[in-house]
């Protein structure tokens, strides 16, 4: 059952939706992010390594992936996420990784070893319908992903949720993004490139450290985590939301 904030009826009828943002891990797909990044990372050291043409061993080299992943948290305007990543990667090794100079390496990796990281990770329930509910609306539709990770492996993942094939108009990825999540940048941007008013959209996702900010600059929040939390405009499933949508294009609550 949907639970609405606690707020006025004249505020609930503000919104008009325009757009929503889907996050995708633990949202449109069912998967442990803390347990998936260790064998994520894992199976990158050594792939690393060999683009490095081994001069670093593969443990140094995930050292230094995680730390330019870590350099893509911080606020760094004007600069893409890639950019900032290369440029910790290449303070700690020397060396500049880029996705297009070991293309052939990295596509190996992308096309041969990152599929199989997919175990039992399948889509949540709802999770196609949902989208497809909002682009028969005519909404604006962005895969919110934390854009820590390029397209290919954004892409795969999305595979995984059942909505690659479905013609959304943003995936935020490393490659075009100048912020992360939770910090309001990345909001703002997602709204600008979905081409709507950031109090005209509505955030969909599971993290409440990640996904909720998204109200500190006007955005509406739909949480579908396990437990309830305070500040949140609805909290439920999929298969609810994707009720409610024809309720919020348009016409009022």
């Amino acid at each position: 059952m949907i639970r609405f904030a606690e707020t006025t009826e004249s505020e609930r009828r503000h919104l008009l939706l325009a757009g929503v943002l889907f996050d995708l891990d633990g949202t449109l797909l069912d998967l442990d992010l803390d347990a998936f990044f260790r064998e994520y990372f894992a199976a990158l050291g050594p792939v690393v390594a060999e683009a490095l043409d081994h001069s670093l061993d593969a443990r140094a080299g995930l050292e230094a992936v995680l730390q330019g992943t870590q350099a893509m948290y911080l606020p760094h305007p004007g600069i893409t996420n890639r950019d900032i990543f290369n440029e910790r990667f290449r303070e700690l090794t020397g060396a500049n990784l880029d996705l297009d100079e070991y293309a052939t390496i990295f596509e190996r990796f992308y096309l041969d070893v990152f599929p199989t990281l997919r175990g039992t990770i399948g889509p949540h329930a709802g999770a196609r319908e949902v989208v497809e509910r909002a682009l028969d609306l005519g909404v604006k539709v962005a895969i919110a992903t934390n854009p820590i990770f390029p397209r290919e492996a954004i892409e795969e993942r999305m595979r995984w949720a059942h909505v690659f094939d479905l013609p959304v108009d943003v995936v935020t990825s490393y490659e075009i993004m100048h912020a992360a999540k939770p910090h309001p940048a990345y909001y703002l941007e997602t709204a600008e490139m979905l081409g709507v008013s950031p109090v005209d959209a509505l955030m969909v996702g599971d993290d409440r450290v990640l996904d909720m900010p998204a109200a500190d600059v006007g955005m509406r929040t739909y949480y579908v985590g396990r437990d309830p939390i305070p500040g949140v405009d609805f909290t439920g499933t999929l298969g609810e939301l994707a009720d409610l949508l024809p309720r919020l294009v348009g016409t009022t609550l």
